[in-house]
């Protein structure tokens, strides 16, 4: 509440004839005080308030992305071992966990930094890997124009007195998927490796 000049005065002239004099104008100082101080805690306050929400939209932003991500990478992995099926699932999940995994997370986390808040909700993961000879492990497109963004893919590789191979890479729709971003090759054996299981992810 704020207080005119008039009202100071005629307050502070009653409270001395109130008090017989006891208490002189010049102690009277708080009311002065207690006016002055209000300014500076609205704007604390209005400050506060301000780095609050600041830090909330920080949060969410953050939270976003962190939950694209962790959903991506999630139904990621089940596609890569619903493509791998129960006869090479075994002999390279471990190599697949530690070291192609981790670089498929760095090429999703490029592509959902060029994506703004409301894009990334539009984008999508396929979830039916093929199966056979077939290199598709899953892609991500987006929803409402159904255009893929990007794609990762392994194939069979047999260097000369090397074996097999499988080599993980994935595509971009920047130069038409043409060319072939490398993520890591994992050794398979000398002998031909069984085809892919493919099929949902969800059967």
């Amino acid at each position: 509440m704020k207080y005119s000049k008039w009202m100071k005065k005629s307050l502070i002239i009653l409270i001395s004839i109130l008090t017989f004099g006891l208490i002189t104008p010049s102690e009277l100082h708080w009311l002065e005080d207690a006016s002055a101080n209000k300014s500076p805690k609205k704007d604390s306050f209005e400050e506060a308030k301000s780095s609050d929400i600041q830090k909330h939209y920080t949060y969410v932003h953050d939270r976003n992305k962190e939950t694209f991500m962790n959903e991506i990478m999630e139904k990621a992995e089940l596609n890569a071992y619903v493509k791998f099926g129960d006869k090479i699932k075994p002999r390279i999940e471990n190599e697949f966990k530690e070291l192609i995994l981790p670089k498929i997370e760095e090429a999703i986390a490029m592509v959902a930094a060029t994506h703004d808040e409301d894009d990334l909700a539009q984008l999508a993961i396929s979830e039916k890997p093929t199966g056979g000879t077939g290199e598709k492990i899953f892609h991500i497109y987006h929803e409402k124009t159904g255009q893929d963004i990007i794609r990762f893919h392994v194939r069979r590789e047999k260097p000369p007195q090397q074996g097999y191979w499988f080599n993980f890479h994935y595509h971009l729709a920047d130069d038409n998927f043409v060319k072939h971003y490398d993520l890591g090759s994992l050794y398979w054996d000398k002998n031909t490796p069984p085809n892919w299981t493919g099929g949902s992810i969800y059967s």
